[in-house]
């Protein structure tokens, strides 16, 4: 007979979670809804602007298309997703630092699966919003170089994950690499305003944004909030009930070695 304490078993779910398709399909509708508005509803105005003739690139840029500044309503928005997630992520690292409680490792690891996915889809959107509006698919300006190293520094969060297999110490250096990241997300938002010599657009410190603009930008905000947290909820669950089947199981060796 072996003197184990019983395997405490994680929760199989949470009210947020029983919500979370319904939050979903709000998220879906509100980004198809912000989607036909952009195109719809907002006016035709530019994004970036470029005074006469500038070298981008490598490339002398005069002109810019207006449809560029369509993927402007999705581009911020997924952006602010990432940011959001990367901070509950951190938040999640930090306690479980302080308290060493497996529950916050798994919720600062799916809180960087999603941040991931937005990351991604900021670079995508960036990535053709750069290529419509500067004429090149990619320049070292400062705000596309931080993004980059936050989506490296995330990369390499998962890249820790899978290289350690004990479990507490890999929790452990996970949640300082995930600090490290949060600690770029400022510096991604504050950097144009930092280094005069930008060229990405300051949309909230310039201003330019009408009303049609400024309501078709919330409704695709709200929606990819929406769709982030139902993300969260949904794969949150489906990671702590595959936790509770697992504990289930060395609960059932215990007793079977009794």
């Amino acid at each position: 007979m072996t003197d184990k304490k019983p395997c405490k078993l994680p929760e199989a779910g949470q009210w947020p979670d029983r919500i979370a398709p319904w939050v979903l399909l709000c998220g879906i509708a509100l980004s198809t809804a912000g989607f036909l508005m952009a195109f719809l509803f907002a006016g035709p105005v530019s994004g970036a602007s470029v005074d006469g003739v500038e070298l981008i690139g490598g490339q002398m840029i005069s002109n810019k298309l207006l449809i560029s500044q369509k993927i402007f309503y999705f581009h911020m928005p997924v952006a602010i997703v990432s940011f959001v997630a990367l901070a509950f992520g951190a938040y999640y690292c930090v306690r479980f630092l302080i308290t060493k409680n497996q529950r916050f490792d798994t919720c600062a690891r799916v809180a960087f699966e999603i941040a991931l996915l937005f990351v991604v889809a900021t670079m995508i959107t960036g990535d053709l919003w750069t290529r419509f509006e500067w004429g090149v698919w990619w320049t070292w300006e400062p705000r596309l170089t931080t993004y980059l190293i936050l989506m490296l520094i995330v990369i390499a969060y998962f890249v820790l994950r899978n290289a350690i297999e004990e479990p507490e110490r890999r929790a452990t250096y996970a949640a300082v690499i995930g600090i490290i990241a949060f600690v770029d997300v400022p510096i991604c938002y504050m950097v144009t305003r930092l280094i005069p010599s930008s060229i990405h657009p300051v949309v909230l410190r310039e201003g330019g944004m009408s009303g049609d603009m400024a309501a078709t930008l919330v409704v695709c905000l709200l929606g990819m909030l929406c769709v982030g947290f139902a993300l969260y909820r949904l794969r949150f669950r489906q990671v702590r009930v595959t936790e509770r089947v697992e504990a289930l199981k060395q609960s059932i060796e215990e007793m079977e070695e009794r």
